[in-house]
């Protein structure tokens, strides 16, 4: 009679281990995932930024990078 139980026990603890490391794993994406979002977040904001600072005449050329100094130039 004691063999079941112990067998349960064991497949218990199992599952529980499983489920911790599962938890852990979880745990780790979502900082992984605020991270990415708190980046993404400061982008948008730079963007905005940018675009709120920029000359209304200049369309889209505010996010695009500035042209090379011509060669000579320090």
């Amino acid at each position: 009679m004691n063999e079941p139980i112990q067998q349960r026990l064991a497949t218990l603890r199992a599952e529980y281990d499983k489920g911790q490391e599962r938890l852990r794993a979880l745990h780790r994406e979502e900082a992984e995932l605020r991270e990415t979002l708190l980046r993404i977040e400061g982008a948008m904001m730079v963007l905005n930024e940018m675009a709120r600072l920029a000359p209304a005449s200049s369309g889209a050329d505010a996010l695009s990078p500035p042209d090379p100094a011509p060669l000579g130039t320090p």
